[in-house]
C-alpha cells in the first residue's frame, strides 16, 4: 500500500509543540518529506540546539503516523537545528582605554567640581579625555563648561541617532542637562534616569578617549548601580571634605563599591576644601571644616590620598563662569589639580598592571 504525503502531513497534524501550542506541520517544522513503498522520512526543524522537546516529539510523530497512517510503517526522523546564530554583544565603548567613576558620599563636598577640574587638567596633559554627567538630576556641568545653551548634534548611524559630544577644553562632554530646559525640574522615577544614563554611554560617538570620567550623583542609588552594570568601571575616586559627616557618608560610598558583588577598585581619596586660603595671603591655612580628615580615613582603608584642593574664592568664580580653575597652572588651585591628575595617572597604570579588568557587574538579588 502506498502512502500519500497528504496522509503523512495530516497524522503529523495532530503532534503540536508543547510549547507554542501549535502543530509542527503549521510551524513549519516538516521538511524533505520523502516516502518511499512503507518508509517515511523527514527533517524536523528546531529553533535551537537545546530544545527540551526534541526527543518527545519525535516519539510524538512516530506514534502518530503509526496510529493515523500505518503501524507498520517505518519512520526515520532527521533533526535539523535552524536558529538564528547567537549574535556577537556589541562591545562598549571600545576604543576608551580607561573608565574612572567620580563618586561622594554625600551632596555638597565638591565632586563635580573635583570631575570637571581633573578633567581639564589630563586634557591639558595631551590626552583625549571625556565627562559624563550622571547627576541625572542635578546636571552642573554644562554650566561649569559654560555650554549651557548649546545642544549636541545628532546623526543617524544604522538607522539610531548617535549623539556627538560637546567638545570644550578639548574635553568632550555629555549631560542630561544639555536635552532639557535649565530652570526645570526633572520630575523622572528611577528607570527613566537610569535609560538618560545609558543612552549617554551607549548611543554617543565617544571615539578613542585615554580617560572617560564619570560624575556621579551623590549617594549610593540606581545610578551607580545602572553604570557598572553598563560599563567595566576601572576604577573609582571617593571625593569628601574633611569634615567628620562627609567622611561617615564617605565610608559607605568605598563601601559600596569594594563590596563582594561589585568589587570595583577604589584609585584613591580627594580631599576638597582641605583649608581656606585667602587670596592676599596664599601662605596661610584656615582649616574651617576640620584637618586631615581625609588622610585618616585613607590610612584606615589603605588607599592612597590623592590630592587635596583648598577652598579660594577663584573655584566658586570659576565653576559659575565656566571657567575651570585647572586652566591656571599658575594659580594655588591650579597646580593642585595638575598634581591630581598626574597622581591619578600613576594610580590608574599601576592598578591596570597589577589588577585584572574589571568586569561588568552581574547583581541577581538585591544588595542588603
Amino acid at each position: 500500500m502506498a502512502y500519500s504525503e497528504e496522509q503523512i502531513l495530516n497524522a503529523l497534524r495532530r503532534v503540536k509543540h508543547p510549547e507554542k501550542s501549535e502543530d509542527i506541520v503549521s510551524l513549519k517544522m516538516i521538511e524533505d518529506l520523502k516516502i518511499k513503498g512503507n518508509e517515511i522520512s523527514f527533517s524536523l526543524v528546531f529553533l535551537k540546539s537545546q530544545d527540551p522537546f526534541v526527543n518527545s516529539i519525535k516519539k510524538t510523530c512516530i506514534k502518530a503516523i503509526s496510529t493515523y497512517v500505518d503501524k507498520k510503517a517505518g519512520v526515520s526522523i532527521n533533526t535539523v537545528i535552524r536558529g538564528k546564530a547567537p549574535q556577537e554583544k556589541k562591545e562598549i565603548l571600545p576604543g576608551v582605554k580607561n573608565i574612572v567613576a567620580i563618586a561622594s558620599g554625600k551632596g555638597g563636598v565638591g565632586k563635580s567640581t573635583v570631575a570637571v577640574n581633573l578633567a581639564v587638567s589630563l586634557a591639558k596633559m595631551n590626552h583625549k579625555v571625556g565627562l559624563i554627567d550622571a547627576d541625572i538630576f542635578g546636571p552642573s556641568i554644562p554650566r561649569m563648561f559654560d555650554v549651557v545653551n548649546i545642544r549636541p548634534k545628532v546623526h543617524p548611524i544604522n538607522g539610531v541617532d548617535i549623539i556627538i559630544p560637546v567638545e570644550k577644553y578639548n574635553v568632550k562632554l555629555l549631560s542630561i542637562g544639555f536635552f532639557i530646559n535649565p530652570d526645570d525640574a526633572l520630575v523622572w522615577r528611577g528607570p527613566m534616569a537610569t535609560s538618560a544614563l545609558k543612552q549617554l554611554i551607549n548611543q554617543a560617538d565617544w571615539g578613542e578617549l585615554d580617560y572617560l570620567l564619570v560624575d556621579l550623583p551623590p549617594g549610593t542609588s540606581d545610578i551607580h548601580l545602572t553604570l557598572v552594570q553598563e560599563v567595566p568601571v576601572t576604577g573609582v575616586i571617593i571625593v569628601s571634605t574633611p569634615q567628620e559627616i562627609a567622611l561617615a557618608d564617605a565610608i559607605k560610598g568605598i563601601s559600596m563599591f569594594t563590596g563582594d558583588k561589585i568589587n570595583v577598585p577604589i584609585l584613591g581619596l580627594v580631599e576638597n576644601m582641605a583649608w581656606f586660603t585667602p587670596a592676599e595671603l596664599p601662605d596661610n591655612r584656615y582649616y574651617i571644616f576640620g584637618k586631615e580628615g581625609c588622610e585618616t580615613l585613607a590610612k584606615q582603608y589603605n588607599v592612597p590620598l590623592l590630592g587635596q584642593i583648598p577652598i579660594v574664592q577663584s573655584i566658586c568664580e570659576g565653576g559659575d563662569n565656566g571657567i575651570p580653575s585647572a586652566l591656571d597652572e599658575g594659580s594655588i588651585v591650579g597646580k593642585a589639580f595638575l598634581e591630581l591628575g598626574e597622581k591619578v595617572i600613576v594610580q590608574l597604570d599601576a592598578r591596570n598592571k597589577l589588577k585584572p579588568p574589571t568586569k561588568k557587574v552581574e547583581i541577581k538579588h538585591h544588595i542588603k
